[in-house]
């Protein structure tokens, strides 16, 4: 090896004094951090231990509201109605698909079909969604499911909104049977024929539930607004059917003898009992639970019906959220009408 000068030594251990300055100041470097994937606002929440449902966070503000469809095995879809009214009155609000419906896991295990179980479930989402002093909206079977989490886990709720349900199956059944009294005779006579051979699938007997009944009852509007004919379209059977039974005029299923009329007074959570003049559950049921449940407020939109969020719009909204900004303000909200 040849000799080094002075020269190239110095420049020799200045290069590796960089390289190696280099070096670490590569190895100090933080590795980039990725941004949170969004999604939406939507969020796959674990229940059970081994499923899946689905929510969806619409807007942003600091009124939180919860929703829980109807059916039982309805979907979110018919809400969507929800985002021209919430978000802009600084609601935010979240869709849930409870579990066997539309976008939520639908495992295929009748056993799971019943109250309890999905009283436990909602509880599960609003622990994983971080829910405290929030707003809990049912609307029907989520009325029902409403009633149920208030009496049980009234303590996180700051305010309850049951929206087109009464206390029990056996008050609806008496009056969707005073309801079918006021078809034509003949029309009754179809459907006894098809319910007593138990084809509750018949065209003739769909014909005369859908015609006489739903268009009366339970959506007032020619025609129907897509969000609603998605919902049935997507309608879990066999989550309805296990609960509920094959139609709306029999019920026969695991909800059947579900009674809570004696248990109102306990829930002591603020409460907008918000119902239909043309719905399929009586008026008067509601302006009686309205007498029952201590802080509560009774509202009848005069020409809706069982959707009444759809086909009396605006003063189902106004309702809504009057109830909403009151007892946010900590206003009073006892009164009927």
């Amino acid at each position: 090896m040849g000799a080094i000068d002075r020269r190239q030594f110095m420049a020799s251990l200045a290069l590796a004094g960089l390289a190696a300055s280099a070096g670490r100041a590569f190895a100090a470097e933080p590795a980039p951090v990725a941004p949170p994937i969004r999604t939406g606002g939507v969020r796959l929440i674990d229940v059970d231990g081994r499923y899946k449902v689905w929510t969806k966070r619409v807007g942003a503000g600091r009124i939180k509201l919860l929703t829980l469809h109807g059916g039982p095995g309805c979907t979110h879809e018919y809400f969507e109605c929800f985002e021209d009214f919430l978000p802009a009155a600084g609601v935010e609000f979240y869709y849930y698909d409870q579990l066997g419906s539309a976008y939520s896991d639908q495992p295929q295990d009748a056993s799971l079909w019943t109250i309890p179980r999905f009283l436990a479930e909602v509880e599960q989402v609003r622990s994983a969604l971080g829910l405290d002093e929030f707003y809990l909206y049912g609307h029907s079977w989520g009325g029902l499911l409403g009633i149920e989490y208030a009496l049980r886990y009234g303590r996180h709720l700051k305010g309850l909104v049951v929206s087109n349900m009464t206390a029990s199956v056996k008050s609806y059944v008496a009056y969707i049977d005073e309801l079918r009294a006021q078809l034509p005779a003949a029309s009754q006579a179809i459907l006894a024929k098809y319910e007593k051979a138990g084809e509750y699938e018949a065209p003739e007997y769909q014909q005369v539930v859908f015609e006489q009944l739903y268009t009366r009852h339970l959506c007032r509007l020619d025609p129907w607004p897509d969000a609603v004919m998605r919902t049935f379209k997507h309608l879990a059977k066999p989550v309805y059917e296990t609960l509920q039974g094959n139609n709306e005029f029999v019920v026969t299923g695991t909800m059947k003898d579900w009674d809570r009329w004696g248990d109102l007074e306990r829930i002591a959570t603020p409460t907008l009992l918000l119902g239909a003049r043309h719905d399929e559950i009586r008026p008067a049921d509601m302006q009686r639970m309205g007498t029952l449940i201590p802080n509560s407020r009774v509202a009848i939109c005069e020409n809706g019906s069982h959707l009444a969020m759809w086909d009396d719009q605006q003063a189902y909204f106004d309702h809504l959220l009057g109830f909403l900004r009151d007892v946010d303000a900590g206003r009073p909200i006892r009164s009927t009408t």
